[in-house]
C-alpha cells in the first residue's frame, strides 16, 4: 500500500494569527486524511479580512482558531500577507468554491450535517447538494436561529446524525466559536465553518458574476446587495485590519 502523500506545512504570520499556504488540493487531502478510520477530527477556517481583524484583537477568538486549519480568503489576506512576508498565497481558498469541489470527490456514502442560517436555508442547500452530488448522504439540516439554551440540545442532534462532515453557517466569529466549544462534542471528521454558503447554495443569495469572482471583486458585489450589513465590515473593519498589518511590518522592521 503507498504512502499518504505528505502536506508540507507552510504558514504566514500575522501577528499571532497563523494562515496556511495551501493549495486547494493540499486542503482536499487534509480533508480525505480526517475521514480516515482513527485520524484526528479537522476543523477549517476560511479566513478574511473580517476573520482576522476580529483574531488580532480578540484573544478567546484567536484562541479558538488555534485549533482549525486556517486558511486563505479573499484579496485583504493577500494584500497582507505581501506586506508583511512580500509573498502571498498560492491560491484565493474561499468556502463557497472550496465546498462544492470536495463534495464532488467525497467517497461514497459520506455524510453531511448542514447547520445555520435562517429556517429553512439548510434544509434547501442539503437538498440541492445530494441532487448535484447524489453519492453524499444528508444526514441532518438545522437553522442557526436557535437560543443559548438550545444550544446543547443542537450539538447532541448533530452528535446523534453521526455525520463525516459538518458545514456551520453561523457568521464570523460565532461559527468558529461554536465549533471550537463543541469540537469533540460534536462527533464529526471534518468541520468547517461557512458564512454565508448555505444561502448561495439555497439560492436565497446571489453569488457575484464569474468575472468579478476572478477579478477578487466578489467583496463589492455583496456591499451593493447588503450595504446596511456589510458597510462597516469593508470600510472600517478592513481599514483597521490594513492599518494593524502596516503597525506589525514597522514592528518587524524595528527589530
Amino acid at each position: 500500500m503507498s504512502k499518504p502523500e505528505q502536506i508540507r506545512a507552510d504558514f504566514a504570520a500575522i501577528g499571532a494569527l497563523n494562515v496556511e499556504r495551501m493549495t486547494r488540493r493540499d486542503l482536499t487531502l487534509r480533508v480525505l486524511g480526517a475521514l480516515a478510520p482513527a485520524a484526528d477530527p479537522l476543523a477549517v477556517a476560511f479566513c478574511n479580512a473580517h476573520t482576522a481583524e476580529i483574531a488580532l484583537r480578540d484573544k478567546t477568538y484567536r484562541e479558538a482558531l488555534g485549533r482549525f486549519c486556517v486558511v486563505n480568503d479573499g484579496i485583504g489576506l493577500e494584500i497582507a500577507v505581501r506586506i508583511l512576508e512580500r509573498r502571498g498565497f498560492p491560491e484565493n481558498l474561499n468556502g463557497t468554491d472550496f465546498i462544492p469541489t470536495l463534495f464532488a470527490v467525497l467517497p461514497k456514502g459520506t455524510r453531511i450535517y448542514l447547520l445555520g442560517a435562517a429556517p429553512g436555508v439548510a434544509a434547501e442547500a442539503g437538498r440541492r447538494f445530494v441532487e448535484r452530488f447524489p453519492h453524499l448522504e444528508l444526514v441532518g439540516a438545522q437553522h442557526g436561529y436557535f437560543r443559548a439554551e438550545e444550544e446543547a440540545d443542537v450539538v447532541q442532534a448533530v452528535a446523534a446524525a453521526k455525520p463525516d462532515i459538518l458545514l456551520v453557517a453561523l457568521g464570523n466569529p460565532a461559527q468558529e466559536l461554536f465549533i471550537a466549544r463543541h469540537f469533540d462534542a460534536l462527533g464529526a471528521k471534518a468541520m468547517f465553518g461557512v458564512g454565508a454558503l448555505l444561502d448561495f447554495a439555497a439560492e436565497r443569495v446571489a453569488r457575484a458574476p464569474v468575472w468579478m469572482r476572478k477579478a477578487r471583486l466578489e467583496w463589492a458585489f455583496r456591499l451593493a446587495q447588503e450595504p446596511g450589513r456589510l458597510l462597516r465590515r469593508y470600510t472600517i473593519e478592513t481599514a483597521a485590519f490594513l492599518i494593524a498589518v502596516l503597525r506589525l511590518r514597522v514592528l518587524e522592521e524595528a527589530r
